[in-house]
């Protein structure tokens, strides 16, 4: 142990996605828009106030986030909650591919029969736009 109480190793590197799902975390429980050291201060004081940010940016291009100007800073918003930024990741990595049908049927046939009796069930929800959810009427 140092003089400073420190015990020599590094903490631990977080992921990139790992630090977005604890910023949004943070967002989606807060009781309304709040400022960046808001965020900071939820997620952990081992964080800096310009990596959090950065972390808000990135979401923010990613569509996860709204921003709205406050003075000099800004107040930010979740635009989505994990499941929407889960979303929006895999949408970024199908995106990305070039033969969508075979990314899409090998996602499929990997999926647990569970899984995959609820992708079928979602999928004819949404071919039926105008019935609510889970409520099995028009």
């Amino acid at each position: 142990m140092t003089r400073d109480g420190h015990d020599g190793r590094r903490p631990r590197r977080r992921g990139q996605g790992e630090l977005e799902a604890q910023v949004l975390s943070a967002l989606c429980e807060a009781p309304g828009p709040v400022t960046g050291a808001w965020v900071q201060e939820r997620v952990g004081g081992d964080l800096a106030y310009t990596t959090v940010v950065t972390i808000l940016t990135r979401l923010l291009a990613k569509s996860a986030v709204t921003r709205a100007r406050d003075g000099r800073s800004f107040l930010w918003t979740p635009a989505a909650d994990g499941a929407g930024l889960a979303a929006l990741r895999m949408r970024k990595v199908l995106d990305g591919e070039s033969n969508r049908e075979a990314v899409l049927a090998r996602f499929v046939t990997a999926l647990p029969p569970g899984d995959e009796q609820l992708l079928r069930d979602l999928l004819e929800q949404a071919e039926r736009p105008d019935e609510a959810p889970g409520t099995g009427e028009g």
